[in-house]
């Protein structure tokens, strides 16, 4: 195997956060914390900033040996900030990150290689969340929304864009025209937390579970499924059975439809997801709109847990033959996954069998650091053509990006006459 000259040791990359990372609350929390962890792998000085709030669940950054501090939006002191800094690689945490502060990057640090990381593709999640809404199938998802052309135009005003899942990757080479030369895929990591073999088995466990962050609209459209149209076929099949639901930043909505009675049990945060995940016997997760990795099903077969959820749910990750449980889009079927995945060790075993090879095969980090390496090194020693080769993301710094531009500098200016 070749040696791969590291061409990142001793450069300096600034993070912009959308918010600070929470990896105990979502997988997006997790997923900018596996990028640092490359970086800092590679020998890099790393910075973090954010205009949003601190919270008691952000990451330790500085624990990791990531500088942070919060910024002003709107404001030039972000500007001088960078300009100090001199950052060689910046990198956008979603695309709404990368319009608020790309162009004062662009405008200090004309040399900076810029990276957006999707996370999800946004604009595909809202545009199925309103065909689910209009009693549509997600499939016939209208992406022709403000969203779109938006997010479309981040990834070709940065140098390099990480995707998430290939099902995306194919839908924006494929269905929108963007170049593979400025996309690249990243999964979701997941580490093993420990020997497969000290896992609970099937008998030690008991219960349903289902978990995910209440602020992401998916997550509280599934519960509300749960709710509404399967658990209790699933109860009256499995009276002893409980449903669990966890999940961070739940409020007085989600609160209500607690119900001891019915075995629909609210929980709240789980402080360790490993952990909790191992307690239960299945995962349900009847998702109907959504994009990217759902990290609580990676999550899931790292405990040991198989799932029944929607083809959505497992978009990206495997196809419903290979999966760790069984994935269905209708509600009968996956009322009757649930019981028979529940009562049947034999089946249950299988479907954990399949989650541990899905993992091993898929989505460990040793599969894709060599790659991205290379990608960035590349791109480091040829931005100049690379961007001169990348017509539309020129010609959207000169048009489209200065409306976002210039009504930042008119929202700056009125506020110093507030002030």
């Amino acid at each position: 195997m070749n040696v791969i000259p590291n061409c990142l040791i001793g450069k300096t990359v600034l993070f912009i956060g959308a918010v600070f990372p929470e990896p105990k609350s979502s997988a997006a929390g997790v997923r900018i914390l596996q990028l640092i962890d490359f970086f800092k792998l590679h020998g890099c000085i790393l910075h973090f900033v954010t205009d949003a709030e601190l919270s008691d669940f952000s990451a330790p950054l500085e624990d990791l040996g990531v500088s942070f501090c919060q910024v002003k939006l709107n404001d030039s002191s972000f500007n001088d900030f960078v300009a100090g800094l001199q950052p060689d690689i910046v990198i956008f945490d979603r695309f709404m990150t990368e319009e608020k502060y790309g162009w004062r990057v662009k405008d200090v640090c004309p040399q900076a290689m810029l990276i957006l990381d999707m996370e999800d593709f946004h604009a595909l999640r809202i545009a199925r969340q309103y065909a689910v809404k209009k009693g549509l199938d997600s499939k016939l998802a209208n992406l022709y929304i403000e969203a779109t052309f938006r997010e479309l135009a981040s990834i070709f005003r940065c140098d390099l864009t990480l995707v998430i899942s290939r099902v995306e990757m194919e839908i924006l080479t494929q269905k929108m025209g963007v170049s593979e030369s400025l996309l690249h895929y990243l999964p979701l990591f997941v580490s093993p937390s420990g020997d497969e073999e000290s896992r609970p088995k099937f008998s030690a466990r008991k219960h349903f579970m289902t978990i995910g962050n209440f602020k992401h609209p998916p997550n509280l459209d599934a519960v509300l499924v749960l709710k509404n149209q399967l658990w209790s076929e699933i109860r009256r099949a499995l009276p002893e059975a409980e449903l669990h639901i966890y999940g961070a930043y739940s409020n007085d909505a989600v609160s209500k439809l607690n119900s001891a009675k019915d075995g629909f049990i609210i929980k709240g945060r789980a402080e360790d997801v490993h952990e909790t995940l191992s307690q239960y016997r299945v995962l349900l997760a009847p998702l109907r709109f959504g994009a990217g990795l759902k990290g609580k099903l990676l999550d899931s077969m790292n405990a040991g847990t198989p799932s029944i959820t929607t083809a959505i749910g497992a978009e990206g990750i495997a196809c419903a033959e290979e999966w760790s449980g069984v994935v269905t889009d209708n509600n009968e079927d996956f009322i009757q996954a649930a019981v028979q995945l529940y009562q049947i060790e034999n089946n249950w075993q299988v479907a954990v069998a399949k989650g541990d090879i899905i993992l091993q095969n898929a989505f460990k980090s040793s599969l894709f650091d060599r790659d991205l390496l290379e990608k960035v090194c590349f791109l480091q020693q040829n931005l100049n053509s690379s961007r001169q080769s990348n017509f539309i993301g020129a010609m959207l710094q000169q048009q489209a990006f200065n409306a976002t531009k210039y009504m930042s500098k008119w929202i700056e200016e009125k506020n110093k006459k507030v002030t």
